[in-house]
């Protein structure tokens, strides 16, 4: 560590942010010292992601003073903070699809020579700031919108990384990323944090803020809980600092007998959906499953098996799928999500990357919400404003979203209400079928309880459910079955008891039930 790692190299004092009569941040504090990982923990809406703007010159505080290496700082806008030495890398892409890999890492200075842009010293850099974030496998000169999200995040760090920072801020940028590039992330994070490197974590994953924090600080309702060395406190006394009160278990009682088994007058339910070898561009090989009527059926597997691609193949996304899907044993077509969220079909797709796929970030929290169900709120194509009202409460309500106001735009919303509201615009249709697709990634550990609560309850009332997640916790918390993918294929059905980490990882890298140890996940 640093010599000087115990002196604080960037102080912030009594900075208060508001938005109307919202409060985002009120007299926040944060001390951060060079050659330390400083996690920053909260729920969503704690403030989090405002104190890293006042931070990286996004937005200006209304009071309150900044010091950087003992003098004092402000900054007007993100340049000067880049200027400065202060980079963040967000959760949500700064990146220009259209453009190259090289492009986007030097959009803002590229190299030049004789006032032109040096495309040879351009691709060399580029090269250079993706091996020191752990990417060296990806190729500068390809467009961007050609790499799937995992790696755009990867390119997002490679981008902060070539402004040569002194505090480098990452808020959720491992949220989007495959476990394998997790690891790759955290080893170029510890050794940022071994050449001096200020570094500031967000992340609601708690393993990785235990393998990798030196320092935490709680925020709670824009305030400063409590600074803590890392390790020194339980993940439940955590927890609790976070959400203000003591933490219950997570996930919901299931159903004593499995949903998929339970008679119904006196004969086996039938499945509400069904495939029979679902074939997609090689991606899909063969897929056939059923889900019943109150049933969580969870798709495990290492990222990238074809989960993602089974919930677009059903929601009528994907061109030239082979096979038959059925509903309430009919064979039906569904070319199109207008055509699956029809009355007779009644599906709805919760997508993994809600800034993009799932809100109009711009748009009020009431178009938002309003999207999906028009129809509904529509007489002879004129909404009825009385019953769009109506529909909005009952949703704001039900999902206890917090808002600065219900016509504020969106994308002014914390992570976790931005994905209440997305999963709200679909349940004001009232579903019959709901696929998710990796729906806590980057939200809260108290909104995540709201939604395993929520998706028991919608089970219990006879919705039929598919949740793809990422995490083994929330396949074996929240599903009756899980189907493990892998290449493509359905590799094991897990039921009931047999609902494992061991099993589900095993399954995962395709090696027998048993074969991995319980206590170390690693193959025997």
């Amino acid at each position: 560590m640093p010599q000087d790692a115990e002196q604080p190299f960037f102080q912030m004092s009594g900075v208060s942010k508001s938005y109307g009569g919202a409060i985002a941040l009120d007299h926040a504090e944060l001390t951060v010292r060079k050659g330390r990982i400083h996690a920053i923990l909260g729920e969503n809406g704690a403030g989090k992601s405002t104190l890293l703007k006042v931070m990286s010159g996004v937005v200006q505080p209304d009071e309150g003073r900044m010091q950087l290496d003992g003098r004092e700082v402000s900054f007007g806008s993100p340049a000067e903070a880049n200027a400065a030495g202060i980079v963040c890398v967000y959760q949500e892409l700064s990146l220009i699809p259209d453009l190259s890999v090289a492009d986007n890492i030097f959009a803002s200075n590229p190299p030049r020579r004789f006032g032109m842009i040096d495309r040879r010293a351009q691709r060399r850099q580029a090269e250079e700031a993706l091996a020191r974030a752990g990417a060296a496998d990806i190729n500068p000169l390809a467009k961007v919108r050609d790499l799937p999200l995992s790696r755009q995040q990867m390119v997002e760090l490679a981008k902060g990384l070539a402004h040569a920072p002194r505090i480098l801020i990452l808020d959720e940028a491992t949220s989007a990323l495959t476990a394998a590039d997790v690891a790759r992330v955290i080893e170029v994070l510890k050794r940022l944090r071994e050449e001096g490197l200020a570094l500031l974590f967000i992340s609601h994953r708690m393993h990785e803020v235990k393998a990798l924090a030196d320092e935490c600080t709680v925020y709670r309702n824009g305030r400063h809980v409590m600074s803590f060395e890392a390790g020194t406190r339980s993940d439940n006394e955590v927890v609790e600092m976070m959400i203000g009160r003591k933490y219950q278990h997570a996930f919901p009682a299931k159903p004593a007998a499995n949903p998929a088994d339970q008679p119904a007058d006196g004969r086996a339910a039938a499945p509400v959906l069904a495939c029979r070898d679902l074939t997609w561009s090689g991606t899909l090989q063969g897929i056939s499953c059923s889900l019943k009527p109150g049933e969580i059926l969870g798709l495990g597997g290492l990222d990238g098996q074809g989960q993602r691609e089974l919930l677009l193949a059903l929601f009528g996304v994907l061109r030239g799928c082979a096979g038959k899907i059925e509903i309430d044993g009919k064979a039906v077509s569904i070319g199109s999500p207008t055509a699956a969220r029809a009355n007779g079909i009644g599906m709805a797709l919760i997508p993994e990357d809600r800034k993009t796929e799932g809100l109009m970030l711009p748009m009020s929290v009431r178009e938002n919400l309003s999207f999906a169900a028009l129809d509904r709120m529509s007489t002879a194509g004129i909404i009825d404003r009385a019953r769009q009202q109506s529909l909005v409460d009952r949703m704001m309500e039900l999902l206890a979203i917090k808002t600065f106001g219900i016509d504020a735009p969106v994308g002014s919303l914390s992570g976790g209400n931005q994905q209440k509201v997305v999963i709200a615009k679909w349940l004001i249709r009232q579903p019959r079928i709901l696929l998710l697709s990796d729906p806590t990634r980057g939200i809260d550990v108290g909104t995540k309880q709201e939604l395993y609560q929520l998706l028991r309850r919608l089970a219990d009332e006879g919705a039929a459910i598919v949740f793809y997640s990422t995490d083994y916790d929330e396949l074996i918390g929240c599903c009756d079955r899980v189907l493990v993918l892998y290449e493509g294929r359905i590799k094991k059905e897990l039921v009931g008891s047999a609902i494992t980490e061991q099993n589900l990882i095993a399954s995962a890298l395709d090696l027998p039930v048993g074969q991995i140890s319980p206590s170390t996940g690693v193959a025997l």
